[in-house]
């Protein structure tokens, strides 16, 4: 199945397949999948537990390799790199969002937003006082100084949004970003996502399990038997 769009392709996968062996059976999570999404556009990905979403992200940020086909991401064929390049491509340009947050508890929320620009090599005073606005501007510069168990779940979420973005990313993958929240707060955390993708044009691919959710991206695919469909 292809979904095709020309329009100024940025992520472009050939023939993906994949599949993991458990025990005697063996079990294909996509088969021959082809799929192109334009630089700039917020994804979701929906589909049954087990169906190859948080798969697809896996693959899209090298950290899982295809057993055939190519991912391209920009001008760069992420299945031609070796294990040290894939890291290094995904340090720099990947941005990752989860459901449990992933902080470091001994460091404070400042040093954990500051952690991508120092692996990066980034971390010049002009790039630390903008991610110190940065944090300000999601409502969190009162914080900059607390440990992670002393935010809340809308805190902590907020600042992994900000973290996955203050190095300028080309790519933002999330994993059921608010599935770990409650309604109320998961709507702010999803506004506050969209705000932060229009101002910096980021390409967003988000796994979700909510339709409602989902219905704020701008393109909805579901994951079912090794293929992706457009939903309306």
């Amino acid at each position: 199945m292809d979904l095709m769009d020309p329009t100024d392709t940025f992520i472009a996968i050939r023939h993906l397949l994949k599949h993991y062996t458990e025990g005697d059976l063996r079990r294909t999570i996509f088969a021959d999948l082809t799929l192109d999404i334009p630089r700039g556009q917020f994804v979701a990905l929906l589909g049954q537990s087990g169906s190859g979403k948080s798969t697809l992200l896996n693959l899209l940020g090298g950290i899982d390799l295809p057993d055939a086909g190519q991912i391209r991401i920009d001008d760069l064929t992420l299945t031609d790199l070796s294990e040290i390049e894939r890291t290094r491509f995904r340090r720099r340009h990947i941005g990752f969002v989860f459901q449990f947050f992933n902080l470091i508890p001994t460091l404070t929320a400042g040093e954990n937003l500051l952690l991508p620009l120092e692996l990066n090599g980034l971390a010049s005073l002009d790039r630390r006082d903008r991610a110190m606005e940065l944090l300000d501007n999601v409502g969190l510069g009162n914080r900059r100084h607390s440990f992670p168990e002393r935010l809340s779940g809308g805190e902590q979420q907020r600042l992994a949004i900000v973290r996955a973005l203050v190095h300028d990313p080309l790519l933002l993958l999330a994993d059921e970003p608010t599935g770990n929240l409650d309604t109320a707060t998961g709507e702010r955390i999803l506004d506050l996502l969209l705000t932060l993708h229009q101002r910096a044009a980021t390409t967003i691919v988000m796994v979700t399990h909510s339709r409602e959710v989902a219905a704020r991206a701008d393109r909805i695919l579901m994951v079912d038997g090794g293929y992706l469909r457009e939903v309306q």
